[in-house]
């Protein structure tokens, strides 16, 4: 091996490169069609059918834990072109650019910025521990996606912000069940596998 290549192998590796490896994108696929598993059970509708209750959020939480802000985000993006391009890959079959006018596309959004802010929590823990993730988790998978849902469902539906901020506390329980499910896995994972969570030795 030459000297270029093992610098350009060293710096794969230390993740200086911003381009995706094969690995990489291997893993951001796969979580993709993880989340898109987790809406197979279906959902629940809350709040007059406005946004449905399903178990992706606890995917897209996870993703983040797992591949990072960036592979993370990058996962749930991939999921989203894929319903865009009208695949029914949503809770309850659904699909196609309505989805991101309708009163869940904040949430959709905040779906990105959420695994990516589980990402970058989880990357800063000194260890990986069960509350250090699960903090992480409330943060990224609860708080973003709330800030981000809330307003938009109050604008689409026409609901005062305040009432709707209200109204969509009944779908905490469920969050913050998602939230110590993703800690458990998050942390059996980096036990069992820790390079899994290799991200967090390149930043």
């Amino acid at each position: 091996m030459t000297d270029a290549t093992a610098t350009t192998a060293e710096d794969d590796h230390a993740g200086a490169r911003p381009g995706l490896t094969a690995t990489d994108a291997a893993r951001v696929a796969t979580f993709a069609a993880l989340i898109a598993v987790l809406g197979m059970p279906g959902s629940v509708s809350l709040l007059g059918g406005a946004v449905p209750v399903t178990l992706q959020t606890f995917g897209v939480m996870l993703a983040g834990a797992v591949l990072g802000a960036r592979r993370g985000a990058l996962a749930v993006l991939t999921l989203l072109a894929l319903v865009a391009a009208g695949l029914p890959l949503l809770a309850g079959g659904r699909g196609g650019l309505g989805v991101f006018v309708g009163p869940s596309a904040g949430y959709l959004v905040g779906w990105v910025a959420g695994a990516a802010v589980v990402g970058l929590l989880v990357g800063r823990l000194r260890r990986v521990s069960f509350l250090g993730v699960l903090g992480a988790a409330l943060a990224g998978g609860v708080v973003v996606v709330y800030a981000v849902g809330v307003p938009v469902q109050a604008l689409v539906t026409g609901v005062p912000l305040a009432e709707t901020a209200l109204l969509s506390t009944v779908f905490l329980p469920g969050d913050v069940a998602k939230a110590l499910a993703c800690a458990g896995i998050t942390v059996a994972v980096a036990r069992a596998y820790p390079a899994a969570l290799r991200y967090r030795r390149e930043g």
